[in-house]
């Protein structure tokens, strides 16, 4: 099938809204979405489509049943087909939404974050903003971005969630402070568990220590904010960090640059 741009009227919600993208048989459509002037939040919906969401300006998380993920500017989140998910941007946020066919490129079968080239963020912008686009040149743009996808590298920017609904509680509550810094040993006594139970509950269901599950939940909180705008020293004191410094050289042991230095390596 012939590659075809398409500027669908959308919303973030468009899946449950408009469901024109995914009855097309496309290899892919792309659209944009200023979110100032949409919702910010998708609830969970699926696609046929597999989708790639990648933000020009701000961030996007998009949740899914067994994990959470990041998507900061540079980056893109890849949502196979079929899969139920739900997408929250920042307030700022300028987004691009790409929907591939199933099987027209060689992606993974599980969500993911892909760290984007130059070249696939232009190509991205291109196919979004053009809708009519000679077909030889649809198709040289769309093979070659299938082409350049398949080889985007993974960023580490996951947060996994599991049904088990004792970790299913302490994420939400995480989630919607994540400035408590109770101990392993005060979750489980709210849990009414012992702390070797909660930490061997924690390892089976996610493949991480509870210390490191908590930092990965932070540095998605923190990738998150930064990306909104948010100052170091904000984020510093939104993650209950008793210095600035603290929080900073969590970050760069976790990501391998600052706070400041990842964001422009984003902005390149």
């Amino acid at each position: 099938m012939i590659a075809k741009f398409h500027q669908f009227p959308i919303s973030l919600a468009l899946a449950r809204d408009d469901d024109d993208i995914d009855k097309s048989t496309a290899r892919l459509n792309a659209v944009r979405i200023d979110v100032s002037q949409n919702e910010r939040e998708a609830p969970e919906h699926r696609h046929r489509k597999g989708q790639l969401v990648m933000p020009e300006h701000g961030g996007v998380t998009c949740r899914v049943p067994n994990g959470m993920w990041m998507v900061p500017p540079r980056c893109g989140v890849w949502v196979p087909g079929g899969m139920p998910h739900s997408n929250v941007a920042t307030a700022n946020a300028r987004l691009f939404f790409l929907f591939i066919e199933p099987g027209a490129a060689d992606l993974p079968e599980r969500c993911c974050t892909l760290s984007l080239s130059p070249l696939v963020r232009e190509l991205i912008i291109e196919m979004a903003d053009h809708s009519e686009v000679a077909t030889a040149d649809a198709e040289l743009i769309t093979t070659l971005l299938l082409s350049a996808l398949s080889r985007m590298p993974v960023e580490h920017l996951h947060l996994p969630l599991t049904a088990e609904p004792r970790l299913g509680r302490i994420a939400s509550a995480l989630v919607d402070d994540p400035s408590d810094r109770s101990t392993i040993e005060q979750w489980a006594k709210r849990m009414a568990m012992s702390e070797n139970s909660l930490a061997r509950l924690v390892q089976q269901e996610t493949g991480l220590t509870f210390g490191r599950w908590r930092q990965q939940l932070q540095l998605i909180v923190a990738i998150r904010s930064l990306s909104a705008g948010a100052t170091v020293q904000r984020v510093s004191a939104d993650l209950g960090y008793e210095s600035v410094s603290a929080f900073i050289t969590m970050f760069k042991k976790a990501l391998g640059a600052s706070p400041a230095k990842y964001l422009r390596n984003f902005d390149r």
